[in-house]
């Protein structure tokens, strides 16, 4: 079993902070591995934030933090780039064969909003399948699909959690395949690098376990109430969405109209209690949670009247808007 584990993250300076609780859960979670390489795609993150990771990797007597200069997705393709998600600095990843060590084969590409509960062992160690990615099937309605090219019950995965095999993803051209489709699209892409990973590696992936991404929808929904919701073609069975809760190896603290992300104050999410853990045990302990902004606009309206709404209706007004709405919106906008 392969006990060298190599991490890569993708940050900018507002989200080092993020970046260095789930840090802290990596090697707090995983001691038992022999070494623990960490790669942060740098978007422009401070001298002092830098210190801090870095600080982290030598509290626990592992190999410096690696920050490496992040490639900018609009100087590449020379063409402006639509943010349909999270921020520009998520794009480095796409360029993750052309940065890292060459000699490296097979990475875990982990977002900066997670923690590690248990040992990667199992993880790191998993069978792919042959395939490029092992990532988790992720519940979106066939009009997502539409918008990139692909077919209704293609797979859709979610990005924040990959294990890579680099050689095969070097071997098939990757990197090349996303830029092209980038390119057609003229950088206006639903769910954007997300989207673009999609179009590319859906044929692909190998699809684990959600307990390895387990993500805040499966908290602020049931089941049933999450397949009203996204409308998936297929999805995980109820049974292994249970297990992804009670027992999960990673917790991806995604977005969701529902609730706050654990560094915002009032947070309520069942595991927002361990984050906090994590984040007092690191360099950034005593900084303040963020303050809770408000959405305005349509929105912040829907948001409000949400929250007044019976359940029942609010689930499936949401669910028309977010497997209908949002994707044809997509398609007319760009």
């Amino acid at each position: 079993m392969d006990k060298n584990l190599h991490v890569v993250y993708a940050s900018d300076d507002r989200f080092a902070e993020i970046l260095g609780v789930s840090l802290t859960s990596l090697y707090e979670s995983n001691k038992s591995m022999e070494q623990i390489h960490v790669y942060v795609l740098d978007s422009k993150i401070s001298e002092e934030n830098k210190k801090k990771l870095k600080s982290l990797s030598r509290a626990y007597e592992r190999s410096d933090v690696r920050c490496i200069p992040a490639k900018d997705i609009s100087e590449e393709l020379h063409m402006d780039i639509a943010v349909d998600r999270g921020s520009l600095s998520q794009y480095a990843r796409l360029f993750i064969s052309s940065v890292l060590p060459e000699n490296l084969e097979k990475v875990l590409y982990l977002d900066c909003d997670i923690i590690i509960r248990q040992s990667l062992d199992e993880l790191w160690n998993l069978d792919m399948h042959g395939k490029t990615i092992a990532a988790l099937k992720d519940a979106f309605s066939k009009w997502y699909r539409m918008n990139i090219d692909l077919k209704p019950k293609d797979i859709m995965f979610n990005s924040g959690v990959m294990l890579i095999n680099l050689k095969r993803w070097k071997v098939q051209k990757v990197e090349k395949d996303l830029l092209r489709f980038i390119g057609s699209k003229n950088g206006k892409i639903q769910q954007g690098d997300q989207g673009a990973l999609n179009a590319v590696l859906s044929h692909d992936t190998y699809c684990f376990e959600p307990r390895f991404n387990s993500v805040t929808i499966y908290y602020d929904f049931s089941y049933k109430e999450m397949l009203v919701y996204r409308k998936p073609p297929e999805f995980y069975s109820e049974k292994q969405i249970k297990k992804a809760i009670e027992n999960p190896v990673i917790i991806h603290f995604t977005t969701s109209f529902l609730s706050r992300r654990p560094w915002v104050e009032g947070c309520q999410h069942r595991y927002a209690c361990e984050w906090m853990k994590y984040k007092s045990m690191g360099p950034w302990r005593d900084t303040p949670l963020w303050q809770n902004k408000k959405s305005t606009g349509i929105r912040g309206v829907y948001i409000r009247l949400a929250g007044k709404l019976p359940r029942k209706l609010t689930v499936s007004i949401s669910g028309f808007l977010q497997a209908y709405g949002r994707p044809v919106l997509n398609r007319i906008t760009r």
